[in-house]
Formats: C-alpha cells, sequence, structure tokens
C-alpha cells in the first residue's frame, strides 16, 4: 500500500488538465494506492484575483492555452471573477458527511467550472451543479459550508497544502507563494511508504507519477491497457471524457490516439454498451 496526497483545487486549469494521468494512476494500481485529497484554497475572495489582473475574458481566453491537454473546455467569459474556497469548502463538507465522496464533488465541480457557467463562490450555483451527481447530498454541504468542523478541517488543509518550502517540488518550480508561505502547487501528489517520501510537484506527465510509484515499491501489481474502452466505463461508473479514455488506452510511453478512442467509444454507443454525454468541447462517456 502506498499513501497518495493529491494537493490540488477545483478552479486550477493545470489540476483540471491532470485528470487522464490520474485515471490511468487509478486503473493501473486500484487499491494499492491509498488516495487522500488536500484542498488547497487559491483564494478566499475574488478581488484577490482581480488585484493580479483577472476579468471574465482573461479568464476565458486563459483555457484555450490549456485545449493541448485534451479535458472538456467551454472558454465562455463567465458573468464575473470567481474565488475557489467555497468550492473547496464544499470538497471538505463532503469529506466529513460521507468520507470518500470529497472525489466525486471535487470532480463534479471540476467539469462544471471548466464546461459551464459555474462561480465557484455562489453557494446557490454550487448546490445546483451537486445536486445533479446522484447520491451527493448536496443541500447538506452547502449548509455545512461555514460550520465550525467545515472551517477547521478546512483551514488544516490549506496549512499542509503551504509547507512546501524546501521540498523536491520547490527545487523544481512546482511551487508558489501567491498569498504567503511556499505552498504546493495544484495538482501536486506526494507519495508515501515505510516513512518514504516522493513527490511530483504541480503538473507532471503519467511517466513521472509512474516512475516514482514503481520505485517506491516495486512489487506492485499493475493493470494492463484493456483491449477497449467498455471495461473501463464499467470501472469508472461516473463516466470519463474522450481523453481519459485515449490515456487509460495508452500502451507504455506512446501518445495516445484519441482518434482512436473516440471511434471504439463510438462502436460502444452504437451497440447500446454506452451513452454519450456532450459536456463543453466534448462528452463525458458512461456505460448503459
Amino acid at each position: 500500500m502506498i499513501d497518495a496526497t493529491l494537493y490540488s483545487d477545483p478552479g486550477c486549469p493545470w489540476a483540471y488538465s491532470a485528470n487522464p494521468s490520474l485515471r490511468v494512476l487509478e486503473w493501473r494500481y486500484r487499491d494499492q494506492l491509498r488516495w487522500r485529497l488536500v484542498l488547497i484554497g487559491l483564494t478566499e475572495d475574488a478581488s484577490q484575483y482581480e488585484a493580479r489582473g483577472y476579468t471574465p475574458l482573461r479568464a476565458a481566453r486563459g483555457q484555450l492555452r490549456y485545449r493541448r491537454y485534451g479535458m472538456p473546455l467551454a472558454p465562455n467569459p463567465k458573468a464575473r471573477i470567481s474565488a475557489t474556497a467555497r468550492a473547496c469548502r464544499a470538497a471538505v463538507a463532503a469529506r466529513i458527511l460521507d468520507p470518500g465522496s470529497e472525489w466525486r464533488v471535487f470532480r463534479s465541480l471540476q467539469l462544471a467550472n471548466f464546461t459551464r457557467s459555474l462561480l465557484l463562490d455562489d453557494d446557490a450555483q454550487l448546490a445546483d451543479a451537486l445536486g445533479a451527481v446522484p447520491g451527493i447530498r448536496a443541500q447538506e454541504i452547502i449548509a455545512r459550508l461555514d460550520s465550525d468542523d467545515v472551517s477547521e478541517a478546512y483551514e488544516r488543509d490549506r496549512a499542509e497544502a503551504r509547507t512546501a518550502a524546501g521540498s523536491a517540488s520547490e527545487l523544481q518550480g512546482k511551487t508558489a507563494a501567491s498569498d504567503g508561505p511556499v505552498r504546493y502547487t495544484a495538482p501536486s501528489v506526494i507519495f508515501e511508504r515505510d516513512g518514504r517520501a516522493l513527490q511530483a510537484g504541480g503538473f507532471q506527465p503519467v511517466e513521472a507519477y509512474d516512475v516514482l510509484v514503481a520505485n517506491l515499491d516495486p512489487t506492485l501489481s499493475r493493470d494492463p491497457v484493456p483491449p477497449s474502452p467498455a471495461p473501463l466505463l464499467q470501472h469508472f461508473t461516473d463516466g470519463l471524457t474522450t481523453q481519459e479514455v485515449a490515456a487509460l488506452l495508452t500502451e507504455g510511453n506512446d501518445l495516445p490516439d484519441r482518434p482512436g478512442a473516440e471511434a471504439a467509444l463510438l462502436e460502444l454507443v452504437a451497440s447500446g454498451d454506452a451513452v454519450r454525454r456532450p459536456l463543453g468541447d466534448d462528452a463525458l462517456w458512461q456505460a448503459t
């Protein structure tokens, strides 16, 4: 068993773009990796972004540079700039109410943030986004955003994320100090086993993660690439994006074959084994 701590934030486009690589790790190593999500809390108030010169147009244009990583996007200027703290608190509240559900809450807010007009600091919009996720207690989560237990847990997450000074991540230039202490940037991952910790700071290719895991424990088993997307959709029941499927179907260090993955997914839709749900400029694919 290897402990994997992901430092992330639902408003970070780098974290969003890393999803294909994270899905590959989840498939390859299954429950041999014990994941923990630490919320960074990039901004407490939208004025922090505004002071740095961010505008809705700049944010929309900024999405264009991430198209090359393949996750769904909808680069339309939003009503205003929003902070990320409320969305981070929602993930923390979910972790307290139903441990493990924070991952589904986090992913749903990522997808909604980058493919819809969601404002991450609008409680009503957060409730609407989470209300569309089966099994998530959306109203209870939103009602507890400012509760003492959520506030304390959120502040612990923020403090832990800001302990990157002198780390391997800082050496690689994968940290930031936008609000004081040196913090891990999203999506940093720390893998730990038997007191030994290895860091993959910030955005990294899947090969970087895989090398760290293999060196920590070469006795792990490693699930192979499946012959078709069908087993992937059955395993990831909340659905996968096209780029995530392409990454999961990639052998070794080959480049993902996105057109081939999409063609295989369409075959599953045609046979009635999958459904394609439009999402931004792409789709979310789910088993039927």
